[in-house]
């Protein structure tokens, strides 16, 4: 069989067509792998695989278990489906020379099903993968931008018969960001709390918990892009989830340097594209870095580099006030707002 790769949303239709022996599935988003994943077990049942086994890669894994489980049929000769899970995407020396001899000759008679989570390029490139993509059909599954996110909600709204106002939308987007898994959960509540149809607004409101999760590094997007009100929520957010402030002022610090080597590298005469290249940022926080780069004077970035000792200091007991608030004004001034008072 020639490789083949199915994109998430494709993959109910391509499972209706036909079943191949053999299936990966990687990726950033642990909702949409899952839900890819159960797609492939439902139709292996149907197929005929009665029986399933599952092997969970850890260490000291053995691996002639997987080759004897391929081996033979179920029980009482039936079709099987073997469950392979790799968690942390490195099968080893003796794991990669399994997979990639199985690879060459997959068990017609069962159905492989590989998980793997988010590969980095040089797994993607290793010749134990490239084995696996080449023999069976590969299920690439992206991170659901936050651009993305009102529309992934409407459409999962749109599976319980509901609809949602762009106002309703957003709203979901940003209590849900992050967490697609307690996105999905809160959804599936909103079908049976309130009718099919179109959502009123308020009844929307009293029925969704807030259930985002955010890090440090959509912390750094939101004040390097300006949106302040992100910004504080993320804020908010971090601290009542108990995230330690020295990590956030960390953030911030490397942000500020990014930007101050930025700005002196434009001030020299050199193009903005070819400044960010020299701080060696990429993907997003590059398309954020350079937003600001444009938007934040060089005078505010000193400034705000001056105030980090003051920060720190704040961050271990010294000095009056707290960090948490100096860090949020420090961040306010960034988004080029007034910062507390």
């Amino acid at each position: 069989m020639p490789p083949v790769q199915v994109r998430p949303e494709a993959l109910e239709a391509h499972l209706a067509k036909r079943l191949a022996p053999l299936y990966v599935i990687h990726g950033d988003e642990p909702l949409t792998a899952l839900e890819a994943a159960d797609a492939v077990r439902a139709a292996a049942r149907r197929a005929g695989c009665e029986d399933r086994e599952i092997f969970v890669v850890e260490q000291h894994f053995r691996w002639d278990a997987f080759i004897a489980a391929n081996a033979n049929l179920g029980l009482f000769g039936s079709r099987k489906l073997v469950d392979l899970r790799i968690p942390s995407g490195k099968p080893g020396v003796e794991g990669a020379a399994v997979l990639a001899r199985y690879a060459e000759n997959p068990n017609p008679d069962n159905i492989t099903l590989i998980t793997l989570p988010r590969l980095d390029r040089a797994t993607q490139s290793s010749a134990w993968f490239g084995a696996l993509a080449g023999a069976g059909v590969t299920v690439a599954v992206p991170a659901i931008e936050r651009a993305a996110l009102p529309a992934w909600i409407a459409s999962r709204l749109a599976r319980n018969g509901q609809r949602a106002g762009r106002q309703t939308l957003a709203f979901l987007a940003e209590r849900c960001e992050g967490n697609l898994l307690a996105a999905r959960q809160e959804i599936d509540k909103l079908a049976l709390l309130l009718p099919e149809g179109p959502l009123d607004h308020d009844a929307v409101l009293d029925a969704v918990a807030d259930v985002a999760r955010y890090d440090v590094f959509e912390l750094s997007e939101a004040w390097l892009a300006g949106d302040a009100a992100r910004m504080l929520r993320i804020v908010s957010m971090l601290r009542e989830a108990a995230e330690p402030v020295t990590l956030v002022i960390w953030q911030l610090s490397e942000d500020l340097h990014a930007l101050a080597t930025v700005h002196e590298s434009m001030r020299q005469g050199m193009a903005l594209a070819s400044a960010l290249r020299g701080v060696r940022v990429w993907g997003k926080r590059q398309a954020a870095l350079e937003r600001a780069a444009r938007r934040v004077a060089p005078a505010t970035t000193e400034r705000l580099l001056h105030s980090l000792a003051g920060l720190d200091a704040l961050a271990k007991g010294i000095g009056s006030g707290d960090p948490w608030d100096a860090v949020a004004s420090a961040a306010l001034t960034l988004c080029g707002k007034p910062g507390l008072p």
